[in-house]
């Protein structure tokens, strides 16, 4: 990594002061009005899907080896004919400025710097445009479904991060209905949003988060904008209009379209099961994403790391796999390439970061990150990612599947 100041002063007092991702959300707790805490916390129902995540990763062991030279581990990776620093990339959020303001301007540019890839979500508060001026070597896109007129946002979305010169096109795939996130319900925090008393009283309880708000203005949908009619839509204006348009999830003809329209990689990410990972790749699509949206879409589904392996073992060689939902160190990265990921995507981990440590965060969780995989690869008793499949590894909680079906 060549993020400035890595060495710093002030760089090692944070490491020793938020050494991990609990340290950074009991800081982020007590920064932010809790509305807006709640809102990256939060999972669908009771929460249990997010904890799910995190008590699956960390049961899973990999026996460390010892009396190899493993000075100077090499972290990199290449993907999509790129290398870069790290196996874990920035994932696509919704609205990361109501979190803190500046979210994604912070996050953009410590993707940058730490040379790897940032995900601009469709719904984040910094535009296509001011993204690849932030992030130009490690801009993705994720875009969700806007059938409306025969797709045509979507289509010009898509349009101008061709443009933009994203590298990537992630295509969520997850939005089959709206998840119902009961903390956020409570907090009127669900689009479209109306302001309450009781968010007034929490902000002013949050000084520094009020007065980054202050000096930033209220955060939007800024990349849907341009097709509003609204000469100067407002957060309110532009939730409401991000409810009416993003509809339902992904069909398969639909990807098929994009497939022909966007000439770089393309991904569909928000799977869960081997069979839709092929159906996937049927449609010519160069990476599947695996991920239950981090517990925040559907209480159930089981952690993305458990149905992992079968999708690779599924689509593995015919297509990237890459894979987010409850990373939180460098461990759990190695645990998800050891078993198939080829890449892995943290989200509330590095939006944590900066909740915590405004722009200072993104940086601070990419050093995390690096720290723990050069740990975690010289303990394993290899010196690159390429060689983790000489890891032992026991994951007794992957899920099994029936023989794939030849339907559909």
């Amino acid at each position: 990594m060549t993020e400035p100041n890595a060495n710093s002063a002030s760089s090692r007092a944070l490491s020793l002061r938020y050494p991990t991702y609990d340290d950074l959300r009991a800081r982020a707790l007590r920064r932010l009005p809790r509305f807006s805490f709640d809102f990256v916390d939060t999972g669908a129902g009771s929460g249990s899907g997010v904890a799910r995540n995190e008590r699956a990763f960390a049961a899973i062991e990999m026996v460390p080896r010892f009396g190899r030279d493993v000075r100077d581990p090499d972290p990199s990776v290449e993907l999509f004919g790129r290398r870069y620093a790290l196996p874990v990339g920035i994932a696509p959020m919704g609205l990361p400025g109501f979190v803190w303001p500046g979210a994604d301007d912070h996050l953009a540019a410590a993707a940058q710097r730490a040379r790897i890839p940032f995900v601009l979500g469709v719904g984040a508060t910094l535009t296509i445009e001011e993204a690849a001026r932030a992030a130009p070597d490690v801009l993705w896109f994720q875009l969700a479904r806007m059938p409306r007129d025969d797709h045509a946002i979507a289509f010009d979305l898509i349009r101008r991060a061709e443009a933009a010169g994203a590298h990537v096109l992630a295509l969520t795939i997850d939005g089959s209905a709206r998840p119902k996130r009961p903390r956020d319900m409570r907090n009127n925090t669900v689009p479209p949003f109306k302001l309450r008393p009781k968010m007034l009283w929490q902000a002013l309880a949050a000084p520094r988060w009020t007065l980054e708000l202050a000096k930033r203005g209220a955060p939007g949908f800024r990349n849907i904008y341009p097709y509003m009619d609204t000469p100067r839509p407002s957060v309110w204006d532009s939730a409401a209009f991000i409810v009416r348009e993003v509809n339902g999830s992904f069909l398969w003809d639909e990807v098929k379209r994009i497939r022909d329209l966007w000439p770089r990689a393309l991904m569909v990410k928000g799977l869960g099961h081997p069979e839709d990972a092929e159906l996937a790749v049927r449609t010519g699509v160069d990476g599947v994403w695996v991920s239950n949206h981090g517990g925040r879409h559907f209480e159930p589904a089981p952690p993305a790391i458990d149905v992992l392996p079968a999708i690779a073992a599924t689509v593995g060689g015919r297509a990237t796999v890459v894979l987010d939902s409850g990373i939180r160190n460098g461990q759990d990265v190695l645990r998800a390439l050891r078993l198939g990921a080829d890449f892995t995507f943290a989200g509330r981990a590095f939006l944590m970061g900066v909740a915590a440590l405004g722009a200072a965060g993104g940086d601070h969780v990419a050093r995390m990150f690096a720290d723990d995989v050069r740990n975690a690869l010289a303990f394993l008793g290899v010196k690159t990612v390429a060689e983790l499949g000489s890891v032992s590894i026991r994951h007794t909680s992957a899920m099994a599947f029936d023989p794939p079906s030849n339907t559909r």
